[in-house]
């Protein structure tokens, strides 16, 4: 008596579990949260383009943007992250026919434009202090640095995500979960250069009009 006792208390325990799983990860809600922290990050960036906008002429005595930015080293990186993000795509549409090793092939590809935007924008930030010109300088060069260098360091998040992820699909394969992480990624990684498109126009190309 008992023994059936103790069976019917597993039952129902392995019940309880199975059930709380299904109510603490219901459909569709990773994808709700990320939309949700995405947001709130277009309310950061949103901030300091306004911060930019507000300084962005405050040169106190310093060099402008028509002095300071190389245009065709930020073509160049801005060329890397929207192949980055076509690359992506790829991957996504390989994840979809179920093909991995073509999937870890474009997440590779688009690690190594994510690298490569990183290492010029680094360049570009080296060369600018190197010449005087730090965020310390004046108001401009201030809200310069902090606009850029968080889109920056958001693209070395990506890039540390992106490498986690190949792992776990390599572990792992395409199982609902990693293709709910790729999906999650991909949304991260084209928000990104949507910011990029941003700081492209109105910091750049606006910043070396007279």
């Amino acid at each position: 008596m008992s023994e059936i006792t103790a069976n019917t208390v597993d039952a129902l325990s392995d019940t309880s579990a199975r059930f709380y799983v299904r109510e603490h990860h219901p459909e569709n809600g990773t994808l709700l949260g990320f939309w949700i922290y995405l947001m709130s990050d277009c309310l950061i960036f949103a901030c300091l383009f306004a911060a930019y906008a507000v300084l962005g002429r405050n040169y106190a005595g310093g060099p402008t943007g028509a002095e300071l930015f190389d245009l065709p080293l930020v073509a160049t990186n801005t060329a890397l992250l929207l192949l980055s993000s076509i690359t992506y795509g790829f991957a996504m549409l390989e994840s979809q026919r179920k093909r991995l090793g073509s999937t870890m092939l474009w997440l590779g590809i688009t690690g190594l434009f994510g690298l490569g935007f990183l290492a010029l924008e680094l360049t570009e930030f080296a060369h600018l202090i190197h010449e005087g010109a730090g965020p310390q300088r004046s108001g401009f060069l201030t809200a310069f640095f902090c606009l850029v260098g968080t889109h920056g360091l958001h693209v070395s998040f990506g890039v540390v995500w992106l490498a986690t992820l190949m792992f776990q699909l390599r572990r792992h394969g395409l199982v609902p979960e990693n293709r709910r992480r790729l999906m999650c990624l991909s949304m991260f990684w084209h928000f990104l250069d949507v910011i990029w498109i941003g700081v492209f126009t109105f910091v750049y190309l606006m910043g070396v009009l007279p």
